[in-house]
């Protein structure tokens, strides 16, 4: 093929008359090329995997003591440790897109013949895999040091949902953030917000055990929402039917805003 129909067709495949089955097959090769970093950077990823962990044994065996909680801590700690991992999963997303950016990663690849925003698709693929493995980690130490979900097999399958969902919604937090800084040292600034958002939350104690004013800061945390309403499902401490709707339509609505942000942002990279 001549070097002017290479580019014809490569100017029609990352356009918007490619074909689903290109968009896809672009989509799978970036997927498929960030888990390959898997494999190159183990520490990392079990690093990411432990530090939770850690998290959870701290908090349930040195910290904790779950005042105002009716019940066992664990069984209330648990479901809080859970969504409080789906949120710190944004700065690992900050770190991946913001270190592609420095050396040039994406603009080589926005250079080549693929779909746009296949990047951040396979970003996102990846970052939900690892999301969900993280979770089946957590789940299963949290089952070790005596926790217990009795809500049901589709109950259980409904709080892991509302989980994902909401890493979902953090995790084009993080790619905008990431598009926006530019530079890998300026995650740190955010870091600096993300762990007094994550804190300021249900995940370690009940907002009646806080101040007022504190209490209702942390009943208005969407993070608060997902973890009361993961705990009904999962029929632990905490518990409450009522924060269900909240905890789909808060990820949604950030999903809605920080999503086309994200795109449109990609897509003035360079310009």
């Amino acid at each position: 093929m001549s070097a002017v129909g290479t580019t014809e067709a490569g100017a029609v495949r990352a356009g918007a008359g490619a074909s689903p089955a290109y968009a896809l097959s672009d989509c799978l090769t970036m997927t498929r090329r960030e888990l390959a970093h898997w494999a190159r950077q183990p520490v990392q990823v079990l690093v990411g995997l432990v530090f939770p962990v850690m998290l959870l044994l701290m908090f349930g065996y040195l910290v904790g003591g779950g005042r105002t909680v009716d019940g066992d801590y664990v069984d209330y700690l648990v479901p809080g440790m859970l969504t409080l991992t789906m949120v710190f999963g944004l700065e690992g997303t900050m770190t991946a897109v913001t270190r592609d950016l420095e050396k040039g990663v994406i603009d080589r690849f926005r250079s080549m013949p693929m779909v746009d925003g296949a990047v951040l698709v396979g970003r996102a693929a990846a970052d939900m895999l690892q999301s969900a493995v993280g979770l089946l980690v957590l789940a299963c130490v949290g089952y070790a040091i005596g926790w217990r979900a009795t809500g049901g097999p589709a109950s259980f399958l409904g709080a892991l949902g509302l989980l994902l969902l909401l890493r979902f919604a953090m995790l084009w937090i993080g790619i905008f953030l990431a598009l926006v800084a530019g530079r890998p040292e300026l995650v740190q600034a955010v870091q600096i917000l993300v762990w007094p958002v994550g804190f300021l939350s249900n995940a370690f104690a009940s907002p009646d055990s806080m101040p007022g004013w504190l209490g209702t800061a942390v009943e208005w945390n969407p993070m608060s929402a997902t973890a009361t309403a993961v705990r009904d499902l999962f029929g632990n401490p905490g518990g409450e039917p009522g924060h269900l709707t909240a905890a789909v339509v808060w990820p949604l609505a950030l999903l809605l805003l920080f999503f086309p942000l994200a795109v449109r942002r990609f897509g003035r990279l360079g310009k």
